[in-house]
């Protein structure tokens, strides 16, 4: 008993509380390791905009996220070597020989439940608070082990230059766009983003690497004026169509010499005729050269946010696109781009069009073969490829090789294509099947 007691002297207590001590620094790296490699960058900045203490420390830290886990990996293995040997030295002083495996296993276990499962699982589960506390002892940590995490640093990149590994510090793992993409589709998964609010905020994603011609209507869909028609048919034209703006040309449509306004059109005739004391023969003085304004020409290829900031930029919502030759390819406006977001917007004078797709009762889906993949992808919840088309008629022709014929089934992409009408070299409308299609399941 005595020999006992002469061994819990006051060098076992000081040994004790040592070891209890840096478990509790081990803890503490664990936990600020998972808190801010697990907190989102984002919020941190919202924090730091709103002033909250660490905020903007934290964000410093995860900006070199590969020095920040160096040091924090360097103090928390530094700290579980000392305490692994401080418990091997008053284990033997106890138990003899059989004290280093007693305290392999103690300390083994003290360290996974105190100093990992415990400390870790508070952090993940509070991530960005946990970031604010420890953001400015770690600061200093990291400060005062920069020299040594450095040469770690070296050394680790020349071991993996000898296997052909290649680290670039400055390279985001994983892009800005491609981080919010996939929590979107992850939150939609789970349900606690609807299908509306994943589209729109992708959509507006999307933008800068979509162009003109993706979206623009086709010159074939244009519906244009002839500056030669006799003017009362021009007039019956502008007041009858459900467009504000109608391209005008002359001789061929083509040759584009001016955009007219209903708006404008209808103002000048209103000033000819009232000072004609209400003579309406008086709108034949029409002069629509001088009433039409200057068409604004676009080329195919401009991506569509830049396009957005010139029309707000210039103030215009219509502009003709035009390809490499400089040959009418077709036209965009504002709203079309707009739609590209928020979905189809329409008023009422807008036409009543056939539904671009069409469900069946067997599963089937029939669509208009001018409706672009990327709809038909976004109504349908579909991933049909539009990096070689942008239609589905489109795709269909890229994957044939040729213009198919009226009742031709095509197999790819996991979709059954039949193509139910055709007219001249144009595939009108087509029936698809996808056997991947969950959406209906959901």
């Amino acid at each position: 008993m005595g020999d006992f007691a002469t061994t819990l002297d006051a060098a076992f207590w000081i040994t004790a509380g040592a070891i209890v001590l840096l478990l509790v620094i081990s803890g503490f790296f664990s936990g600020s390791e998972t808190a801010l490699t697990a907190s989102s960058r984002g919020k941190l900045k919202a924090h730091a905009d709103k002033g909250l203490p660490g905020a903007a420390s934290a964000l410093k830290l995860t900006e070199d996220s590969e020095r920040m886990i160096g040091a924090i990996l360097l103090g928390n293995n530094t700290v579980n070597i000392m305490a692994a040997s401080l418990a091997t030295a008053l284990f033997t002083r106890l138990f003899g020989d059989s004290g280093v495996a007693l305290a392999t296993l103690v300390m083994t276990l003290l360290v996974l439940i105190f100093s990992e499962v415990l400390p870790k699982t508070y952090a993940i589960s509070n991530p960005e608070t946990v970031a604010l506390r420890v953001s400015a002892p770690l600061r200093i940590l990291v400060a005062l082990f920069s020299p040594i995490v450095s040469v770690v640093r070296f050394i680790v990149r020349r071991v993996l230059m000898v296997f052909g590994v290649q680290i670039d510090p400055d390279r985001d793992i994983m892009s800005v766009h491609e981080e919010i993409a996939g929590t979107l589709a992850l939150g939609h998964s789970s349900g606690s983003v609807e299908k509306e609010d994943r589209d729109r905020l992708l959509g507006a994603l999307d933008l800068s690497e979509r162009t003109v011609e993706e979206i623009m209507r086709h010159r074939s869909q244009i519906e244009v004026v002839n500056a030669d028609d006799p003017i009362e048919d021009i007039i019956a034209q502008c007041i009858n169509s459900p467009h504000s703006r109608l391209p005008m040309y002359r001789e061929e449509q083509e040759n584009i010499i001016g955009i007219l306004y209903a708006r404008d059109l209808v103002r000048e005739m209103h000033r000819l005729v009232r000072d004609a004391g209400g003579d309406y023969q008086a709108t034949r003085q029409l002069d629509l050269d001088a009433l039409a304004r200057a068409p604004y020409f676009v080329p195919e290829t401009t991506p569509l946010d830049e396009q957005m900031r010139e029309f707000l930029r210039l103030r215009r919502h219509f502009a003709l696109v035009v390809d490499e030759y400089g040959a009418l390819h077709g036209l965009i406006t504002l709203e079309d781009i707009l739609e590209e977001i928020v979905g189809e917007i329409e008023d009422e004078y807008d036409t009543t069009h056939a539904p671009e797709v069409e469900e069946g009762p067997d599963g089937e889906v029939m669509v208009d073969g001018a409706m672009t993949i990327r709809d038909l992808n976004r109504t349908m919840d579909w991933s049909l490829p539009d990096e070689e088309a942008v239609t589905v008629a489109g795709l269909v022709i890229h994957e044939a090789q040729s213009i198919p014929e009226e009742a031709q089934v095509f197999s790819f992409h996991g979709c059954r294509f039949k193509v139910l009408e055709r007219e001249g070299n144009r595939i009108v409308r087509l029936s698809i099947r996808n056997a991947q299609d969950t959406r209906r399941d959901d």
